[in-house]
């Protein structure tokens, strides 16, 4: 399962969602055809299964921040939270061929909705830590905000496997760091 797996995100990296077909990941895997369908019934169980890795990914970065911000705090919570997200991007091309391919099928939408709303979630963790305000539905919209234009810059900055663009990644930094500033006063308020 794990050599089916790995080479189906080989593929996805390399030459995209397209190309992902049991016989191009039987090739790839150095296995017949046949013995990939004792595990996984068709390509949307292989998107599926990879969906979970790519997300355990995410929520093991995500938790592992949350936590830092719980003991330490977080110095520059805007640039840190950028860097974490950009890095999962980047050590995850065939998640990345994925979440750009969310258009092309239930299960590659419902994976990218999955990680998205994992990703929203640890930031409200976040947010009402360091604001100390109360949370609720005022934090949830602002991290899914903050998640929706992140991953809209994100995925331009790490599609097409050249090298990323990060004078556009400290744009984005800039960019969410004024949103932080105003976010911060409003959330710290009570809220009638």
């Amino acid at each position: 399962m794990e050599a089916v797996l790995g080479a189906a995100d080989r593929i996805l990296s390399r030459e995209g969602y397209e190309a992902l077909t049991m016989r191009r990941i039987a090739e790839e895997a150095g296995a017949p055809v046949g013995s990939i369908y004792q595990f996984y019934p068709d390509k949307g169980a292989v998107v599926d299964a990879l969906g979970r890795r790519y997300l355990e990914a995410f929520r093991t970065a995500i938790d592992d921040l949350v936590e830092r911000a719980v003991a330490h705090g977080l110095a520059d919570p805007v640039g840190t939270m950028v860097d974490v997200y950009a890095e999962v991007f980047r050590t995850q091309p065939g998640g990345m061929a994925l979440w750009s391919g969310r258009h092309l099928s239930p299960e590659l939408a419902r994976a990218d909705e999955e990680s998205n709303a994992l990703i929203a979630e640890g930031l409200e963790r976040i947010v009402v830590h360091l604001t100390g305000g109360p949370g609720g539905e005022p934090a949830r919209r602002a991290t899914r905000m903050v998640v929706w234009a992140a991953n809209a810059v994100l995925h331009e900055v790490f599609k097409g496997g050249g090298e990323p663009d990060l004078e556009t990644v400290d744009e984005l930094k800039r960019m969410l760091d004024a949103y932080w500033g105003d976010l911060r006063g409003r959330l710290s308020a009570p809220w009638s």
